[in-house]
């Protein structure tokens, strides 16, 4: 079969529109896909499960003292909502979260830089912070080119407490910072709710080892504000296109191809997935994960959570076919995650463009014109031809183990050494 980089560009535009996990637009997206695969002879299996969110009923942060100035800001989702009329605290900037922020942070609403990690919580929780902002943009940005993003509290964050918090953009912090506020009105407050959010999955039989599973994966839904072509439409489509091949080409082992929802939201649609198939992950020999591709100005890169010699057989495939992909042993922050902490090796895919300004992602600009059909068709011969290499090979070409390094990494994103000493409490 002929890689059709025009047949997913096309597919790729109709699924260029906000489609966040749980939302009827992420659903809409799922029907065009199953729409895609049934044209190709095939029948998706959708599968529903629940995920934590909330509705936003207010943000608002109002400067008390020494000037009186209102701003605009997101409360975090799920966190602990203020009162109605807000909460009322002194208000401190943590450059650092050193000892002497800590010391400073007790009893007062905190301002972080940029995003919260579970470290700097923990910390403002001991210090006794009575509320948190965060803040997200650049100095060059405005109100009319840049939107205010809405940020989560995640489970892992809330199993060691939970306070008022809220996103502002950079610029307001600034103004709040640089004009010497020491008083503040934190409102922030929103309703946690459960929605529903599907995965895809289709499976074409091996014809001589059957109970021998390869799957590839890519999630489907996007950040608020975002079209999400690059993240991930790209690598919707070309998971497509790969379907197409198993199709006209029956495979060896059996082939999986699985769309994931809510993935920005913490790779709940393979966490889900895979809690629910968890009985069937010891036939399942490598998970092949494409997120982010098509980016005309950019760099293809696979991560290996894997061996040695899973990493060196990859970096072998691309050297011995001339595919310029740099190859690394490492995890990815993915959905290839959960079966790598099953114990599925795992190979990431990735076309970066942002980094170095070709296109970026989680925002109103990750949009198909930074993109090329050309682009995609090229990510997707090497994805192709590696995942038929394994599909295909007559010995699997790397034993099914994730190494004790990548474990750890794996465990450390997972963090759960933190939720283990929690436990212990």
């Amino acid at each position: 079969m002929e890689i059709n980089g025009k047949r997913e560009f096309e597919l790729l535009e109709k699924m260029s529109f906000v489609r966040m996990g749980g939302t009827a637009e992420e659903f809409k997206a799922a029907e065009i896909l199953m729409e895609e695969i049934r044209s190709i002879g095939l029948e998706p299996a959708l599968e529903a499960f629940e995920i934590e969110d909330a509705d936003l009923v207010k943000g608002e942060l109002e400067v008390l003292e020494p000037f009186n100035k209102k701003y605009t800001v997101t409360a975090y989702k799920l966190s602990e909502s203020t009162p109605e009329e807000g909460l009322i605290a002194p208000f401190y900037y943590a450059e650092n979260l050193t000892a002497a922020d800590l010391e400073n942070s007790k009893g007062k609403i905190v301002l972080v830089n940029g995003y919260l990690s579970l470290d700097m919580y923990k910390k403002l929780l001991k210090a006794g912070a009575v509320g948190f902002v965060t803040m997200s943009g650049t100095m060059i940005e405005t109100e009319e080119n840049s939107d205010l993003f809405t940020r989560t509290l995640r489970d892992t964050l809330r199993k060691f407490g939970n306070m008022p918090g809220a996103n502002i953009r950079v610029t307001d912090a600034f103004d709040i910072v640089a004009n010497g506020a020491t008083k503040v009105k934190l409102t922030a407050i929103n309703t946690p709710v459960t929605r529903t959010s599907h995965n895809i999955t289709v499976t074409i039989k091996g014809t001589e080892k059957p109970e021998e599973v390869v799957s590839f994966g890519g999630h489907y839904d996007s950040v608020e504000f975002s079209k999400g072509a690059h993240d991930n439409a790209a690598g919707s489509v070309i998971n497509m296109e790969i379907a197409r091949y198993f199709v006209e080409n029956p495979p060896k082992r059996t082939v999986q191809i699985m769309w994931y929802g809510s993935e920005e939201m913490g790779l709940f649609g393979s966490k889900a997935w895979v809690a629910a198939h968890e009985d069937e992950l010891k036939n399942h020999l490598c998970m092949i994960n494409t997120d982010m591709a098509g980016v005309v100005i950019g760099y293809d890169v696979a991560r290996v959570i894997a061996s040695k010699e899973a990493t060196a057989h990859c970096d072998a495939f691309m050297r011995r076919h001339g595919y310029n992909v740099g190859v690394t042993q490492d995890i990815y922050s993915s959905d290839s995650i959960p079966f790598a902490d099953k114990g599925v090796p795992a190979v990431n895919f990735v076309r970066f463009g942002h980094h170095i300004g070709g296109t970026l992602i989680h925002c109103r600009y990750d949009i198909k014109e930074h993109l090329s059909a050309e682009a995609l068709a090229k990510t997707t011969k090497f994805v192709l031809g590696y995942g038929v290499e394994l599909v295909e090979s007559v010995v699997f070409p790397f034993e099914r183990v994730v190494p004790s390094e990548m474990v750890e990494k794996v465990d450390k994103y997972l963090m759960k050494k933190e939720l283990a000493e929690l436990d212990k409490k």
